[in-house]
């Protein structure tokens, strides 16, 4: 489903340069179930964003679904970006003057889909992640794992092959993480490919493979067995 060869990120920071992305290979096939970790400034969110089209690398290349992303322009990243990915973030990002209801019902909404339409998706998302009792309820009015259930449903009401979750628990207790790891992981048992960013280790060794970044690189994977499956080149072999 996604294949990344070579890609590179690099930010000017004071003076410095902080290789964000250093020659990263990546295949995942569809209906995967990754986790990303490592330590603060290892990479894992800019893979994220470079994954979900929110930002572009200095070099290398991305294919999602045998598309090439790198050919395509802002305005086609976009489509790509509302119609296949979906995201979930640690703060929510729920549109505090909308319900629970409109802020799930919103992606549709852009995207042009008829409200005879719209509203049966939306109700059984809500039944089916305990909501449909807080539907008009706005973001203050809910708890955080309510908050993050109804970002979790924002996300895949276009009903998007790839699910993006960076660091999804980070703001819950540890009941409300659990609802949520268990909605993830059944979102991924339908289908949806599911990649979680994570300094979580509990969270993260959950997956059926798990990625260790540091320094812009992928430096270990592991298979749900806690088998090495892939590595690394040594740095200093490591192609330029």
């Amino acid at each position: 489903m996604i294949r990344l060869e070579q890609l590179c990120k690099t930010y000017h920071l004071g003076g410095e340069s902080v290789h964000a992305l250093d020659h990263l290979d990546l295949r995942i096939d569809a209906g995967d179930y990754l986790s990303v970790m490592g330590p603060s400034g290892s990479g894992k969110s800019t893979l994220l964003n470079m994954l979900g089209l929110l930002d572009t690398p200095d070099s290398g290349r991305y294919w999602l679904e045998e598309q090439e992303m790198g050919a395509l322009n802002e305005e086609q990243r976009a489509k790509v970006r509302n119609q296949r990915i979906g995201f979930v973030f640690q703060a929510y990002h729920l549109i505090d003057r909308l319900s629970a209801r409109e802020n799930i019902e919103l992606p549709l909404i852009l995207t042009g889909v008829a409200p005879r339409e719209r509203r049966p998706r939306v109700d059984e998302l809500l039944e089916r992640l305990g909501l449909e009792h807080h539907a008009t309820h706005h973001p203050h009015q809910l708890s955080g794992g309510q908050r993050q259930r109804v970002a979790i449903a924002r996300a895949v009401i276009r009903r998007p092959a790839l699910l993006l979750a960076d660091e999804p628990t980070g703001n819950l207790d540890s009941h409300a993480s659990g609802e949520v790891i268990s909605l993830l992981e059944e979102l991924n048992g339908e289908g949806i490919t599911l990649l979680v960013v994570t300094h979580d280790p509990a969270m993260g060794g959950r997956a059926r493979r798990r990625l260790w970044m540091q320094d812009g690189a992928l430096i270990r994977e592991t298979n749900g067995d806690g088998n090495v499956t892939d590595s690394e080149p040594d740095r200093a072999d490591a192609p330029r």
